[in-house]
């Protein structure tokens, strides 16, 4: 006759087992729903991007080879000295910049920061100057826009311009 001890041992495996039936039960159930719910999931994802190229050749069509230049002119002076007003900025532009691009440039005003040399989060009132050229002009631009970096810097003392360049497509 078996003990208290043994029989309380079968019934922990006997509730063991069970635990075990029920999840090797919902460990297939769960790979019968992904078996038979991948296909369709990999399908819709397939559609999805097969579709996107065809949206995006839509749009991409549209437009010739352009560059997009940024460039970021801060205010503050490190020297200490009074800050760039918009009446100079507006000024720099229309001696340095338009001269260069007359067929046309977009400003915007905004705010910056920047870490300096010590660490320091230096933030400051900032113009973002936005210039549109066709590729084929990039080798005669890339100078013209150097010079405007280079007179900003030396108008203002300012420790440098930031520049970004993206290709892109644009149709006017």
């Amino acid at each position: 006759m078996p003990t208290f001890t043994q029989s309380r041992s079968q019934g922990q495996r006997q509730k063991q087992n069970r635990a075990r039936r029920t999840l090797l039960a919902a460990a297939g159930a769960a790979v019968a729903v992904l078996t038979v719910g991948a296909p369709a999931a990999q399908a819709t994802l397939e559609d999805q991007a097969a579709a996107k190229p065809r949206a995006t050749a839509a749009v991409t069509a549209r437009g010739e080879a352009y560059l997009e230049t940024r460039l970021f002119f801060g205010t503050e002076r490190p020297d200490g000295g009074p800050d760039v007003t918009d009446a100079q900025f507006m000024a720099f532009v229309d001696r340095s910049v338009t001269p260069r691009f007359p067929d046309g440039l977009t400003i915007q005003e905004g705010r910056g920061q920047w870490r300096d040399s010590n660490g320091v989060v230096e933030r400051e009132r900032s113009y973002e100057l936005v210039l549109l050229y066709p590729t084929a002009e990039a080798p005669t631009r890339d100078p013209q826009i150097e010079r405007i970096r280079d007179a900003y810097v030396a108008a203002y003392g300012q420790d440098s311009v930031a520049r970004l360049d993206e290709p892109t497509l644009a149709d006017f």
